[in-house]
């Protein structure tokens, strides 16, 4: 009889959790945009601007190292919730400062909770959600970010029309309280005992032993090792070939602001239409043979972008990737659930994600560099040959893993 409840109330427990992440992703849309602008007013300075780009990778470095010990000792619900409305009062407090600098600390810190809540909802979301449903509701998530993508900014328009880029930031920090109220209703999800085996070590000691922890996993499977940073990689390349595409549309397209804009909104359709589609089709998808797949049609988006001359050819190339990435997205996410035990995964996805975070900046730095020295174009056709090559890679590995079978793989 319990079961049965159990099961009635998941489809509810599911549907609360994906609508506290959505508010929760809108939020971090929003009071970026709103500081696009008032620091552009504040200074003038593209530069300044660019700054509260780069505190997203710093922010990450910065906690991504020790996190994940936090996370996989800790109570996921609690955490969750104390990062919402922690992050929440930081947005009430940041339309009072008027120094740059000290807005910029404070970004750090709500950057800093963004970069620890999701390693910690991907954990809870293991636990919480049965293995045979994962696929499905990581696309329903999917959804629910690609919707988030789209609704944060669409929002953020509106509240600027309404009032100011202030009162857009105060309504963002109700959205963080009212993700964390949200989480409230949700289910606990931790064992007692492992609560209690977390308080056995502390500090760098602890920090030390959970690298060794995830050092040993990675050794033992390294398949896994393997498709997660590949799949990095991947992720890298996307983020500093995005870095410069306002600077591609604008010099090497001619692209006006509107046009500039709807080509965003094409790959907003895309990364839409391509999360319905993985939700009604969940129950048929494998995630290895998504994450190859997927992988190899985004980095052809790239490509048709990067050799684009006009607005059509590059909405074509924007739509591909961006419908694309729903799908590898996904499957990538069910396998690191599927693949990595639960109780340390907290701390190898925070592990791996600071080494990519790393990554993201130089390459981004390098990109940057090349696009000044050379040319946009080449940068982004370079950057896309490489994708399309890692991608291959990528889905070679997954062919052959997919092919022998992944406990055969465990035995090599």
């Amino acid at each position: 009889m319990v079961q049965r409840k159990e099961v009635k109330r998941m489809p509810r427990i599911s549907f609360v959790l994906l609508v506290a992440i959505g508010i929760s992703n809108i939020g971090d849309w929003i009071y970026l945009i709103a500081y696009n602008l008032i620091i552009l007013n504040m200074t003038g300075s593209p530069i300044a601007v660019a700054i509260l780009y780069i505190l997203k990778p710093v922010a990450a470095i910065l906690t991504n190292g020790w996190s994940g010990s936090l996370i996989d000792r800790m109570n996921k619900k609690k955490l969750m919730i104390w990062l919402d409305v922690s992050r929440g009062l930081l947005l009430f407090i940041l339309p009072m400062v008027s120094s740059l600098s000290v807005i910029y600390f404070i970004v750090l810190l709500i950057n800093m909770g963004s970069a620890i809540f999701h390693p910690a909802s991907l954990t809870y979301m293991t636990k919480l959600i049965p293995e045979q449903n994962r696929y499905r509701f990581n696309a329903l998530r999917s959804l629910v970010d690609s919707g988030a993508f789209l609704v944060g900014p669409a929002l953020a328009g509106i509240l600027f029309m309404v009032g100011s880029p202030i009162i857009a930031v105060f309504l963002n920090g109700v959205t963080f309280i009212v993700s964390g109220f949200l989480t409230l209703l949700i289910p606990d999800v931790e064992n007692r005992q492992e609560m209690q085996h977390g308080k056995k070590l502390s500090g760098f000691v602890m920090v030390k032993t959970d690298w060794k922890t995830v050092s040993t996993f990675s050794r033992q499977n390294q398949y896994v090792l393997r498709i997660y940073m590949l799949f990095s990689c991947i992720t890298v390349l996307t983020a500093a070939i995005d870095s410069l595409e306002a600077v591609f549309a604008r010099q090497e397209l001619a692209l006006t602001d509107f046009w500039y804009g709807l080509l965003v909104s094409v790959a907003g359709a895309g990364i839409i239409f391509g999360a319905i589609l993985n939700t009604l089709f969940s129950h048929l998808l494998k995630p290895l043979g998504l994450i190859g797949i997927a992988s190899v049609f985004l980095a052809a988006g790239y490509l048709v972008y990067a050799f684009s001359e006009s607005f059509s050819i590059a909405g074509i190339g924007f739509f591909i990737l961006s419908f694309s990435l729903a799908f590898a997205g996904t499957g990538f996410t069910t396998f690191i659930q599927t693949e990595v035990p639960i109780d340390m995964l907290g701390r190898l996805s925070s592990i791996y994600g600071w080494v990519e975070s790393i990554l993201v900046i130089l390459c981004t730095g390098l990109f940057g560099l090349l696009a000044h020295f050379f040319s946009v174009r080449m940068t982004v056709v370079a950057g896309s040959g490489m994708l399309l090559i890692i991608s291959l890679v990528l889905f070679i590995q997954c062919i052959k893993t997919s092919a022998v079978g992944v406990e055969s793989v465990k035995q090599v």
